[in-house]
């Protein structure tokens, strides 16, 4: 039911770019709470402003304990030369579609929090992916465009296709 709320592919939102959150108010605070309990009923770990029709750069994630956590105005200002490939899978493409991507293994994120203070996340492996996965998101970038398999690719795009 909640992955109603998540915009699908090919809608063009995901693929667009978005602008900086510069309210941080009573509106991002309830805004956050949707998004982390949609996030939740539909099983994911992290999920976009994008994915839900909003071109604002934020995303929630789900940390290992806790509640969800808001990252807001997120950028990635380091990344390990070394990599690792793993697959994934994302809400707005169907539990279907899971792909092999190769990112950085550690990255350095520095954004927002849900008040707007400075915060800097020191990321490895799991979480590192996360992050970068759902910044993707807030560059209009897909999983699908980030894999290197053609195979994969390709199959993936076959079962996005719509049926006749």
């Amino acid at each position: 039911m909640a992955l109603r709320h998540v915009r699908q592919y090919p809608d063009p939102v995901l693929r667009a770019k978005t602008t900086e959150v510069t309210a941080f108010d009573t509106e991002l605070g309830e805004l956050v709470d949707r998004m982390s309990s949609i996030m939740g009923d539909a099983h994911g770990i992290g999920l976009a402003a994008p994915q839900l029709g909003l071109r604002l750069r934020l995303f929630v994630y789900q940390p290992e304990e806790g509640a969800a956590e808001a990252v807001i105005n997120p950028t990635v200002t380091w990344a390990s030369a070394e990599t690792d490939i793993d697959e994934e899978g994302c809400l707005s493409l169907g539990d279907t579609v899971r792909v092999p991507v190769s990112r950085p293994v550690h990255v350095k994120v520095e954004g927002q929090d849900i008040d707007g203070n400075a915060k800097t996340w020191d990321l490895d492996d799991y979480y590192a992916r996360v992050f970068q996965h759902e910044i993707d998101h807030l560059d209009g970038v897909l999983m699908i465009d980030r894999t290197d398999d053609v195979e994969a690719r390709r199959e993936a795009m076959q079962r996005l296709r719509p049926r006749p």
